[in-house]
């Protein structure tokens, strides 16, 4: 099997994802963003993942889309791909899994993980490791709708479920449980 998890940047998908992988051992589990900074880097000399979509022509990252999704692709077995839905690009929001590349992953089911924007904001300022944009709660909620189009527009032309976690409105009780949530959900997934 195959799901492709989608959330904005600072949604916590890497720690979801460490989470799974106490859950669920046989799993592969991929990001598709550090697929394309490694070709990105071949390629281009990039030096972070954040260069990438200010300092590559869009035709040359189509490629490397590309490029990334046959890698992930030709791997074995079930794999979870961790990526985005939409990614903002010169003042509009760019398909992070347009149809030739949803195309060639395949997934079953494409997981839509969504939060409230304060949480993703305040997520992103505790971040040194990464150079994003300063961008409002209104601006995060706006990207989190266009995740959703995005994300039923991939599941139309693969053929796949999407799954919705929406966290908005849901305060945590303990440091991290959203995580823990969405990897148990991911887990079961898998299980059944």
């Amino acid at each position: 099997m195959r799901v492709v998890v989608v959330a904005l940047a600072g949604s916590g998908k890497t720690t979801i994802m460490n989470y799974v992988r106490e859950r669920v051992k046989d799993v592969k589990i991929v990001n598709f963003g550090d697929f394309m900074f490694e070709i990105a880097k071949e390629k281009f000399g990039i030096e972070n993942r954040d260069e990438m979509r200010k300092k590559i022509p869009i035709d040359e990252y189509r490629k490397i889309q590309e490029e990334a999704a046959e890698r992930i692709a030709s791997i074995p077995g079930d794999v979870i791909v961790d990526t985005h839905a939409s990614i903002k690009i010169g003042g509009g929001f760019y398909p992070g899994l347009p149809a030739r590349i949803v195309s060639r992953l395949k997934p079953d089911i494409i997981l839509l993980i969504e939060y409230n924007p304060k949480v993703i904001l305040e997520r992103r300022r505790k971040d040194p490791t990464r150079f994003r944009e300063i961008e409002s709660e209104e601006d995060i909620e706006q990207h989190q709708q266009a995740n959703r189009y995005f994300a039923f527009a991939a599941a139309a032309v693969s053929e796949s479920t999407v799954h919705i976690l929406d966290f908005r409105n849901k305060v945590e009780s303990r440091p991290f449980e959203h995580a823990e949530l969405a990897a148990d959900y991911i887990a079961n997934l898998f299980r059944k």
